[in-house]
């Protein structure tokens, strides 16, 4: 039977850490707020931003929304956060993504000062993890690493298998578990005999956006399962989403050692290290 790896818990620990660490920075004075743009009104996108600024209210950050129209043009997104760059009052930007395809996403990451980049997605940032330099963290990668440790499971030494490669989840998670003296391999589209690859792994991190892609078959005996996949299979008949996640829940946890379930795993963690971006952005831009 697999430890569940309780990530409303483990983000609410967190969350009341930071709380009392806004509340210590206050008193000496120092507000700390957060820019939150997003353009259009994609659903999902909307019940990201919501969930952000609840947190930021429970914490005590304040939170600035800039709620822009699907047809705000590029050159007007990049005017606005050239401002937030250079307020004094704001300590992170974030802009909400996926943007209009109009809009090159590219170009309005880089556009953000890395000192306000708590999304950790600007090539400076990114830059920094890779060489163990002082930096923004990508959310969803750091959450992780929060989620092991905090679940005393030791990462040194261990056999780390990451299944996609994304600039946001799977690249960053490597490094951040190299950091921690893990043996790290990542896997891909193009991996040969992708099974035999994710047997060896004592922890194995799974980020392809494939609902219930790895089985049992894919899992060794007593391995670590973290799922990072998120997707809606339909509605239940009292109308709440049913979600699953890249990983079979079922046909995994009677393998594995420790797993997170989907909802209530890696995905509140995300938020909760978002918040300690912020809070950290008081002592990078000192």
């Amino acid at each position: 039977m697999a430890k569940i790896i309780d990530g409303k818990l483990i983000s609410k620990q967190i969350k009341d850490e930071l709380k009392e660490k806004v509340a210590a920075l206050r008193a000496e004075g120092k507000e700390i707020s957060l820019a939150v743009i997003q353009v259009g009104n994609d659903g999902a996108s909307s019940v990201y931003v919501g969930n952000k600024k609840k947190a930021c209210e429970y914490i005590g950050i304040k939170s600035l929304a800039y709620e822009l129209p699907e047809e705000t043009t590029e050159a007007e997104l990049l005017e606005l956060i050239g401002n937030l760059n250079n307020r004094a009052d704001v300590n992170g930007i974030l802009v909400q993504l996926p943007l209009p395809g109009h809009i090159d996403e590219d170009k309005v990451i880089k556009a953000i000062d890395p000192l306000k980049d708590v999304d950790g997605f600007h090539p400076q940032s990114v830059g920094a993890l890779s060489i163990g330099q002082k930096g923004f963290v990508s959310c969803t990668p750091a959450g992780i690493i929060e989620l092991i440790k905090r679940s005393g499971i030791d990462i040194s030494g261990k056999e780390c298998v990451v299944v996609g490669r994304s600039n946001i989840v799977g690249k960053p998670m490597a490094m951040l578990l190299l950091r921690e003296n893990g043996t790290v391999t990542v896997c891909h589209s193009r991996t040969a005999d992708l099974k035999a690859v994710t047997k060896r792994a004592d922890i194995l991190v799974v980020a392809i956006g494939k609902p219930k892609f790895i089985t049992g078959e894919y899992v060794k005996d007593g391995a670590v399962v973290i799922d990072v996949g998120i997707h809606r299979m339909g509605v239940s008949e009292s109308g709440k989403a049913i979600l699953c996640g890249d990983v079979d829940y079922d046909d995994v946890e009677p393998i594995a050692s420790a797993i997170t379930p989907v909802p209530g795993g890696v995905g509140p963690m995300t938020i909760a290290m978002l918040m300690n971006n912020c809070v950290e952005s008081v002592e990078l831009q000192k």
